[in-house]
């Protein structure tokens, strides 16, 4: 992916972050993302930078969707949490 299109990504996700905290009391769900510091209108900031926050950011929203601890939801944020290991 082209780092704009990261970035639309990244915005995206941002979105559904913001509409999850709207409508849900989620203290805490976003931490590992909020302390990245990496936000979509950081353009100047890495490619990797933007993936990296993506991967979080998928990550934690999975987890808050995930209602039990072998859900489907629970196994895609353990995938998100390899690949940004691996990257």
């Amino acid at each position: 992916m082209q780092k704009e299109e990261l970035i639309q990504l990244h915005t995206l996700f941002v979105q559904i972050k913001n509409e999850l905290e709207r409508q849900m009391e989620l203290n805490g769900a976003f931490r590992e993302y909020e302390q990245l510091g990496v936000l979509p209108h950081h353009v100047h900031k890495s490619k990797n930078a933007h993936k990296k926050a993506i991967f979080i950011l998928g990550k934690e929203i999975a987890k808050v969707f995930s209602h039990a601890r072998f859900s489907e939801m629970e196994k895609v944020a353990h995938r998100l949490e390899r690949m940004l290991a691996k990257s």
